[in-house]
């Protein structure tokens, strides 16, 4: 009994001090696993993806560096405020890169972009895009279209080529992306004209988000995810204006036809410039929703400084576009870009389709790009625009330019030898040569110099003139000079001859008789 009741209290006590059974442990482990998970989301940066197609690779490179760079403190040093870079792999198919995008103090990290680069639509490059494009990444991803001034007469076909591109891609997509892609474009199309497209920017009060009635031609061709287009190096505008003689108007049209097109896309569009502070940065940061938490970055829509445009999604309008000239067809326009983007790509070459193998749909004059590209034409391939400097002798209209470093590295290099030259000719003037003078040659000097005159009491009197007269009045005094001493001289020695005959008559003596009447000796 006592055995008993001694085995039962040692199992009593032996089990209160016991470790905790598997299952107690593992409901433990679970506790600590979704503390250190929920810690761990919010460590997580938020992902956001860039896809950037077009370009060259460094036209590709100057953009990253541009969407990189921080003007807001200029007191830190460059490399901290361009951030650190990494590597960029774009010189074959898809390339890669990415950025952590800083906050105003540069201390916190906002969100990691990674870019995505791809520079020719090609249906070869198609799958590599496919796993990029996902019901989780489609909501964070922004397309960007690469574009450049020193060819704007491909601008419009080189949209078109990118935008059928996109839609063979995305039309390819699954049922679950699909859904996620219409709910992104609603989303997108339904936020304010004009305000930060955050989400607290689109609540009008608590009526919840503000909808406006689509005006004609916004989001007809929604593509599924938000875009934008960049066209690099305004700057070189004005070697067009110089050079090829555009005006204006044709900077006019090509604007208006740009955002004509963007219009049914509702993409936004910006003009950079190297040189030139932009709002590229913004424009990206608030289109993929990255935010600062100290400051507040904002950007102004801007269709009056020709080389800083600006047009935010969800801003621009028939109307907006209309006037800015008279006569543009944004009817025909409009219609021609919605049927031709229908049709796949079509392979570029050096910028253009070539002509032989255009196929003849759209091309007949109702097409975008044809009404386009009869406007802004290739100066070089066309010779009909009269330039304002040209002659009508058969010569070329356009005139060959070297790059502005270029030239002025070659002007650096004429005037070091200038400046060489000029020390030698000093070093050789510094000897003295009697036998020469620069005065000796009065007909030369006159030459160069020209007459000199200046006004005497009202009176304007020639300098070489009045030497001249200086001169021969001293020349005539001389000689009036000389002529009267020699004539005094000659009068002093015929006096002092006739003084010295009278003299000497006084002192003869007398050979004849004495006088009459005068005493005898």
């Amino acid at each position: 009994m006592s055995t008993s009741n001694h085995t039962f209290s040692k199992s009593t006590v032996g089990s209160n001090n016991s470790r905790p059974s598997s299952k107690d442990g593992a409901k433990k482990n679970n506790i600590w696993s979704s503390m250190l998970d929920s810690v761990a989301n919010g460590k997580r940066l938020p992902e956001k993806n860039l896809l950037i197609l077009g370009g060259t690779p460094e036209s590709q490179r100057e953009f990253l560096e541009t969407l990189s760079a921080d003007s807001s403190a200029p007191s830190l040093p460059h490399e901290r405020r361009k951030g650190k870079i990494p590597p960029i792999a774009n010189q074959f198919a898809l390339g890669y890169t990415y950025q952590d995008v800083l906050d105003a103090d540069h201390d916190d990290i906002l969100a990691r972009l990674s870019a995505y680069l791809l520079s020719e639509p090609s249906l070869s490059f198609a799958p590599l895009l496919k796993p990029l494009l996902t019901p989780q990444s489609i909501p964070e991803t922004l397309v960007v279209i690469l574009l450049d001034w020193s060819d704007p007469w491909t601008w419009v076909r080189r949209v078109r080529e990118w935008v059928r591109f996109l839609r063979s891609v995305l039309i390819s997509l699954d049922d679950e992306t699909k859904i996620v892609m219409e709910d992104t474009m609603i989303e997108w199309r339904d936020r304010r004209r004009g305000q930060d497209p955050s989400p607290a920017g689109g609540l009008a009060g608590a009526g919840g988000p503000a909808t406006i009635p689509l005006g004609p031609g916004e989001w007809d061709e929604g593509l599924g995810v938000p875009l934008c287009v960049v066209c690099q190096g305004a700057d070189k505008m004005e070697k067009l204006e110089r050079d090829h003689g555009w005006r204006e108007g044709d900077f006019d049209f090509i604007l208006q036809s740009m955002r004509t097109i963007l219009l049914k896309h509702g993409a936004s569009l910006i003009y950079t410039s190297p040189y030139l502070s932009n709002s590229l940065q913004s424009l990206v940061h608030s289109s993929l929703g990255i935010h600062s938490l100290l400051k507040r970055q904002s950007f102004k829509p801007n269709i009056i400084d020709r080389d800083k445009i600006l047009v935010p999604s969800n801003w621009d309008s028939w109307g907006k576009i209309r006037i800015l000239t008279e006569g543009f067809d944004l009817e025909g326009m409009s219609t021609a870009w919605s049927i031709e983007i229908q049709d796949p790509p079509e392979p570029l070459f050096n910028g253009s389709i070539d002509e032989e193998s255009r196929p003849g749909t759209a091309e007949d004059g109702t097409s975008a790009v044809v009404i386009y590209e009869q406007t802004i034409r290739d100066p070089k391939r066309d010779s009909t625009i009269p330039h304002p400097g040209s002659q009508q002798n058969g010569d070329k209209v356009e005139v060959e330019t070297s790059d502005m470093q270029v030239f002025l590295t070659e002007q650096l290099e004429i005037l070091e030898q200038l400046k060489i030259d000029d020390e030698k000719d000093r070093a050789a003037s510094s000897v003295p040569k009697l036998e020469m003078s620069p005065l000796d040659d009065n007909g030369k000097v006159n030459e160069h110099i020209g007459p000199v005159q200046f006004n005497m009491g009202g009176i304007q009197v020639d300098a070489d003139d009045m030497l001249r007269k200086l001169k021969e009045s001293q020349a005539a005094s001389r000689a009036h000079r000389k002529e009267t001493i020699s004539t005094s001289a000659g009068d002093e020695k015929a006096h002092n001859q006739a003084l010295a005959n009278f003299f000497a008559g006084l002192v003869r003596k007398p050979t004849g008789n004495t006088p009459r009447g005068s005493p005898s000796s």
